[in-house]
């Protein structure tokens, strides 16, 4: 059977596998510090860290490259931790199981993390390998870029040196990114008085799943259902004929993901219960021929349950349901100055009972600060209308393209010698760290590019693997040229 050290390049692919093995969620990057600290002291390299848990690591130029300009290499080391209901998985112990599919790396019912692990593991074989030509290479690996971008948020002053950055975390072969949307995050809190199940009712479980979610910036645009939007549509509707009563509802994970699972813990009339469970049929018919060509794996079930231990109160419920029912998802806005690209948007990305409460987390992206703004705002009234508690989290900027950038040129011409076609030069509709760096660095030239991922934040997430073989062969290539 073919592994991942079987694949060229090697010196990429084997410390790519080497940073599968070891934990690194977002906000717990211990290991993983130690992880690049112990690399670095082993082979020699000069490496700091500052206090939120960067870490920077610093190469000489090759013989005769002492002149060149120092160039920064920057990748985040934390991952996105989403796994399939059914896999046993611990993301602060286990580590990730690559396999080698046809022309795809993938990992076992969960995430790879080659968002942005390919990125470090790139970085990695650049100060190893001795036979490549550069000038002074920094090698930036941040913390926490997946949940709130912190570490390039608090990334301390003293750092960096050099004025050129190429970011590796990019997804897409033969595109560069010289721009990325601002994002911010919209959060709704509904406090509930619990209430006693009525023993004349039925308890049933609902569960949506199969759906293939993905990143809420690069595959916001393609169609993509939301567990969350699909389960509020039938309890919505139920909730207008029956008695329906609420006790839990638990959909999607992460704040930069689309929800590809939901699922919903309720009682309902006794009477009802068979033609609820008709309607269900019917609806279920219904969405898998509305999604059936972006979801084609779409799952929607219904049964008997446990009942619960309490239910949310009926005002609660109902000020729940309509807000989730209003609240907007998807694509605001296309863009104008860049034809094709999204501009504004937004993500439901999450519903959860916790702590008392029912908490919803939101996402808004947009090129356009008062555009991202405004997208927050509709999303803050209609929770505030439904009598929820909003906060915004304080997001991130933008990074405004330059389509004059002189890394860019060198990036794009590059490509188009070695591969023998001019790549896409283009904003990405996702966040990228660059945006911060230019508030502390703002003499930087930057530009981001990275071999094809596909379904990122996923359990899907897949990378190709001749396109890692490209994009190390491109990063060779403008290292030497700069």
């Amino acid at each position: 059977m073919t592994t991942i050290k079987d694949l060229n390049p090697k010196v990429v692919w084997d410390h790519f596998d080497a940073i599968c093995q070891v934990p690194r969620p977002s906000k717990r990057e211990e290991k993983i510090i130690a992880f690049l600290l112990d690399f670095a002291e082993k082979n020699g390299i000069e490496a700091k860290r500052d206090t939120i848990g960067n870490v920077v690591m610093r190469k000489p130029a090759t013989p005769g490259m002492e002149s060149k300009p120092t160039v920064i290499l920057q990748s985040h080391m934390d991952m996105v931790c989403e796994k399939n209901n059914d896999k046993v998985h611990d993301f602060d112990k286990d580590p990730i199981i690559p396999v080698v599919d046809g022309e795809w790396v993938r990992a076992d019912n969960t995430t790879l993390g080659a968002d942005c692990g390919i990125g470090m593991a790139a970085q990695m074989a650049v100060l190893t390998d001795k036979d490549i030509q550069h000038g002074p290479v920094e090698c930036l690996f941040t913390v926490d870029e997946e949940t709130g971008l912190t570490g390039a948020m608090e990334l301390e002053d003293d750092m960096l040196t050099g004025k050129i950055l190429l970011n590796l975390d990019s997804e897409d072969d033969g595109e560069i990114f010289i721009g990325c949307a601002g994002g911010i995050d919209t959060l709704a809190d509904f406090n509930y008085d619990k209430e006693a199940v009525d023993p004349n009712m039925f308890p049933l479980s609902i569960e949506i799943k199969g759906l293939l979610g993905g990143h809420s910036g690069d595959e916001i645009n393609k169609g993509r259902a939301n567990a969350n939007q699909l389960l509020v549509r039938f309890l919505w509707a139920i909730a207008q004929d029956y008695d329906l009563r609420i006790a839990h509802i638990d959909g999607g994970n992460l704040r930069n993901a689309i929800a590809r699972e939901a699922s919903a813990s309720i009682m309902v009339p006794k009477a009802d219960k068979e033609d609820i469970i008709v309607r269900f049929n019917i609806f279920r018919s219904e969405m898998e021929h509305e999604w059936e060509m972006t979801e084609p794996n779409l799952r929607m079930d219904i049964g008997s349950a446990e009942a619960p231990a309490y239910l949310i109160d009926k005002d609660t419920q109902f000020r729940l349901l309509n807000a989730l029912m209003c609240c907007p998802h998807g694509v605001l806005a296309m863009s104008y100055r860049m034809p094709g690209m999204v501009e504004t948007s937004t993500n439901l990305a999450s519903v959860k009972f916790r702590d008392d409460k029912i908490h919803i987390t939101t996402s808004q992206r947009s090129d356009i600060n008062s555009g991202k703004i405004f997208a927050a705002s509709k999303v803050e009234s209609v929770f505030r209308l439904a009598g929820a508690n909003v906060k915004h989290s304080d997001g991130y900027p933008g990074w405004a393209p330059n389509p004059e950038s002189p890394i860019m040129k060198v990036v794009r011409d590059s490509y188009t010698a070695l591969f023998g076609q001019e790549p896409e030069v283009k904003s990405i509709h996702a966040g990228l760290e660059c945006g911060l760096f230019l508030t502390k660095y703002p003499q930087l030239d930057m530009v981001s590019f990275g071999p094809t991922i596909r379904l990122a934040h996923s359990p899907m997430e897949k990378i190709e693997i001749k396109t890692v073989e490209k994009f190390w062969a491109h990063l060779l290539d403008v290292l030497q040229k700069l």
